[in-house]
């Protein structure tokens, strides 16, 4: 038997550890100065993707063959949970530039992931994920998005709603039914640019967190592209789509880990120095019990995400698909559900002043709330568990 210091069953590697307090020490410098201005000012956080790019870390899901950090699924993980534990608007830079370009990852022909990850690994362009529409949310595969054969060119036109950093990303990962009889059999998945003829976006939605990634609608009129961009065989597109979410939910639960554990920091700290009765708020029983609920919910939720990351990148070498579905699913529900009520614990810690712009942890309660609905909402997690049940 190996002895006890050499037992790394349920620890992190040394080189995870020593790249969480590089985007930690990252996060806090760059990042975390201008959170609370960007969600003031609803604007995009150039700044983060600035700092992101500059360390090689917008991105770092790529494979090495083309050009990227070859990150495991854990090391990507830990990158988005860091940056949201100062500023989830940012994290879903990381977070989406795996969504919308995993498809490609995963049955794109070699010739879409040369043209296409090389400039998402060097920073010249984000990916986004173009699946949900006005009238097909949960209901994905109700989609009305139409992409037409014509020769040589597929052209296509429709409505993508819910699109993150639509308008700032280059590329789009877009789901559209090629053959209508066969429902969800019928859609494919295309790769379609923001300068091809016939792309515009809506207006930004204005919502209640998330505020410094835009969220816009998409509009495909009359959109010519190649044949050769179509992500897979026809008819694949969906299947695509619904295997991407397995690997990705895993970054939604690592973004919700974030801003809990931000949170958490924040209120620890602020109740140590805040006196009332003569003594350090953290000195009373039921705040230190809501504390070590807080902490053991935000560790509960760390472990299942990480084991649910390790099956992820187990997954992605070729080691079958068993359990990948309701692991990613319980992670993204499980830890989302704790960013809620960590959050609103933080905010109800600070008093009167959680309720305040002056410090952080209003907006971090904001921001968590939109964990527990986009990638698929808890409900349809729950869904997805009951039908993946281990």
């Amino acid at each position: 038997m190996a002895g006890s210091a050499d037992f790394d069953l349920y620890r992190p590697s040394e080189e995870h550890d020593m790249l969480r307090d590089a985007i930690r020490a990252l996060a806090e410098a760059k990042i975390a100065p201008y959170a609370a201005a960007v969600d003031e000012e609803a604007r995009f956080p150039q700044e983060a993707l600035d700092a992101l790019v500059a360390n090689d870390l917008h991105a770092v899901h790529v494979p090495e063959e083309y050009g990227g950090a070859g990150a495991d699924a854990l090391a990507t993980v830990i990158v988005i949970e860091e940056v949201a534990r100062v500023c989830v608007s940012s994290s879903l830079i990381p977070a989406v530039n795996k969504l919308g370009s995993l498809p490609v990852i995963l049955s794109g022909s070699e010739e879409l992931k040369k043209k296409y990850l090389g400039p998402l690994a060097k920073g010249d362009a984000m990916f986004s994920y173009c699946l949900s529409e006005p009238d097909a949310g949960s209901d994905a595969a109700g989609m009305k998005t139409k992409a037409v054969r014509d020769g040589d060119h597929y052209v296509l036109n429709g409505v993508k709603r819910w699109i993150t950093n639509a308008g700032v990303s280059d590329c789009y990962t877009v789901m559209a039914v090629t053959d209508p009889t066969k429902r969800s059999k019928g859609i494919s998945a295309f790769v379609v640019e923001k300068s091809d003829e016939g792309v515009s976006f809506g207006a930004p939605e204005k919502k209640l967190g998330i505020k410094g990634s835009p969220t816009r609608e998409v509009y495909l009129d009359n959109v010519r592209i190649p044949a050769d961009r179509m992500i897979g065989e026809e008819g694949t597109g969906f299947a695509t789509a619904m295997r991407t979410l397995d690997h990705t939910r895993i970054t939604i639960a690592a973004q919700a880990l974030g801003v809990a554990q931000g949170a958490l920091d924040y209120a620890k700290g602020y109740v140590r120095e805040r006196k009332q009765f003569g003594k350090p708020v953290a000195d009373f029983q039921g705040v230190q019990f809501m504390l070590a609920d807080m902490a053991m919910k935000i560790e509960a939720a760390r472990q299942l995400t990480y084991a649910a990351a390790a099956k992820s990148e187990r997954v992605a070498a070729g080691g079958g698909e068993g359990g990948l579905t309701f692991q990613g699913a319980a992670a993204k529900c499980f830890a989302s559900d704790v960013a809620m009520e960590v959050t609103t614990d933080a905010v109800q810690l600070l008093g009167g002043y959680g309720y305040t712009r002056d410090y952080p942890v209003e907006r971090m309660m904001r921001d968590a709330k939109i964990t527990q609905i986009y990638e698929g909402t808890n409900q349809v997690q729950r869904i997805v568990m009951a039908r993946n049940l281990p």
